[in-house]
């Protein structure tokens, strides 16, 4: 049993295609089984990310700093929600339960919280696929910023090559089923 961490909008955007498709993605973790794992909000993408997998018998499990949940955002009908002290420990929480992380469309705190995933990958923190679910064109910008990094020498190619952005769910069911992880990276001090 696979389980897949989630990070979205706590909005849902404002074109009806965010929505749909985040049904869409709980519908297919639901048939391929996975259970998810995500921030535990009941609001704007989150919440429609849970409340699609809860419907479709699947288990959710909801990471929630204290600051957020004092503030009454957390999903009542979870099966399990884990109460951590502040942000980086549900980055950490939610790296550990998970084996997969998925990035939806959402704003600078998704941005954020994929990224870490990506970077902590790369120096041996997890040994799992990262992929952004590229929602109508949504992380194009994103995806050409890290070719600019290859481009640039400050991304390898090969550790581009195991970061995903499709819309296709069956190219993301194939990376998580047949996930290779990247050589964990080595530094070597530039020459003058």
């Amino acid at each position: 049993m696979k389980k897949i961490a989630i990070y979205c909008g706590a909005s849902t955007g404002n074109k009806k295609i965010y929505q749909d498709k985040t049904i869409e993605i709980g519908q297919w973790m639901v048939k391929n089984k996975y259970d998810l794992v995500y921030g535990g909000g009941d609001v704007g993408l989150m919440g429609l990310i849970a409340d699609t997998v809860i419907q479709g018998g699947r288990h959710v499990t909801g990471v929630m700093p204290t600051f957020l949940e004092q503030r009454e955002l957390s999903h009542k009908g979870l099966d399990e929600l884990i109460i951590v002290s502040d942000m980086h420990e549900r980055k950490r929480k939610m790296i550990e339960l998970s084996d997969a992380y998925i990035a939806l469309p959402g704003g600078p705190g998704t941005l954020e919280e994929i990224s870490e995933v990506i970077s902590w990958g790369r120096i041996g923190e997890h040994q799992n696929p990262c992929i952004f679910y590229n929602v109508n064109g949504y992380y194009d910008l994103l995806a050409n910023f890290f070719d600019q990094m290859v481009a640039n020498h400050f991304l390898t190619q090969e550790d581009r090559s195991k970061i995903l952005f499709s819309d296709s769910l069956d190219d993301i069911q194939y990376v998580i089923e047949n996930y290779e992880p990247p050589t964990i990276r080595e530094y070597k001090k530039d020459k003058a």
